[in-house]
């Protein structure tokens, strides 16, 4: 996102002053004085995770990457081979999983190695003074201020604040959840009492495959195939004319929706020979424009862009996923 203008100098006294606010804020909410009493006094401010958010690229420029260099960093042989492991090794909790909530095993398994390796690196920022940060720096305050407030309810619930680090923006654990995102949808995985999404696998997988079901998984459904397209194709005929309310920029590059009976009868191919069911919806993406690989995409490709939404982060997960099940 952008800054709408200069941005406004920031001071540790001016941090200071706001952490009052801030904290009848966080009491108004619900959060228990004994946590705001052992937070609070502890926050300084951190000028590195503000420099990293301005760091942050605007929306202005019309230039688009191509995918495939993209793809070869996210879907390489390295992380294939450790989502086959990990897979294998988180078998029978996986099987479990999947049986409750239709999402795929080999799904879970994509978006935990993209997020964080399978669990190799989370973050090292201490989220409360991280977040308190970014509420008082003002750019998105209404956003971090809620994911604080929310940081100090996990607190409530016991977990210790040692254990709540993660990225410069707030994203923690295994599935890189933000705190609000960790209150909703986070569960126990392993029937222990506790959704420990920073250590626990089991809770880790369980968590994404509820953030999926939430999102509107729908089991049965891929998430879509690699395709040849004609070069007579006429993808004038294809546009939209929506505006997605939401990432504009990731779904203006989708067609309208066709059944797969639909886009086989325009004469696009299936890469692996398979296609999925006749009657299944789906828009069509070529990321890399015509001539390239290109790929039908179903409602759940949506679902994936809703955990992340860039087009390039949703493919890289499902191709893995793919890779990881072959």
């Amino acid at each position: 996102m952008a800054l709408a203008g200069p941005a406004p100098a920031q001071s540790e006294a001016g941090f200071q002053s706001y952490l009052g606010e801030l904290r009848a804020q966080a009491l108004a909410q619900g959060v228990s004085r004994r946590t705001a009493d052992a937070v609070f006094p502890t926050l300084t401010m951190n000028p590195r995770v503000i420099e990293l958010d301005r760091q942050q690229p605007g929306s202005s420029s019309n230039a688009i990457p191509r995918f495939a260099p993209y793809r070869e960093t996210h879907v390489d042989a390295a992380r294939i081979r450790r989502g086959r492991s990990a897979y294998a090794e988180n078998r029978s909790r996986l099987a479990s999983i999947e049986r409750e909530t239709g999402v795929p095993e080999q799904i879970m398994v994509a978006i935990w190695g993209h997020e964080t390796n399978y669990g190799s690196y989370t973050g090292d920022f201490d989220l409360a003074r991280s977040l308190a940060t970014l509420a008082y720096e003002g750019r998105r305050r209404p956003l971090f201020s809620g994911e604080f407030i929310a940081l100090l309810k996990i607190m409530d619930r016991g977990v210790p604040r040692e254990r709540l680090k993660g990225s410069w923006a707030g994203a923690m654990g295994y599935p890189q959840f933000l705190p609000s995102v960790y209150l909703r949808l986070a569960r126990d995985g392993d029937g222990d009492g506790q959704a420990n999404i920073w250590s626990n696998s089991a809770d880790a997988l369980a968590s994404i495959a509820n953030y999926f079901v939430h999102a509107g998984w729908r089991p049965g459904q891929p998430w879509g195939i690699p395709v040849n397209v004609p070069a007579s194709l006429d993808r004038g005929s294809l546009s939209t004319p929506a505006v997605s309310p939401r990432c504009p920029r990731v779904f203006d590059r989708h067609t309208r929706w066709r059944t797969m009976d639909e886009w086989r009868a325009l004469g696009v191919t299936s890469q692996r020979g398979s296609w999925p069911g006749g009657t299944i919806q789906a828009t069509l993406l070529e990321p890399d424009g015509p001539g390239q690989t290109a790929y039908l995409l179903t409602g759940n490709y949506r679902v994936i862009l809703d955990y992340n939404c860039s087009n390039f982060y949703a493919l890289s997960v499902g191709l893995l996923a793919d890779e990881i099940q072959r």
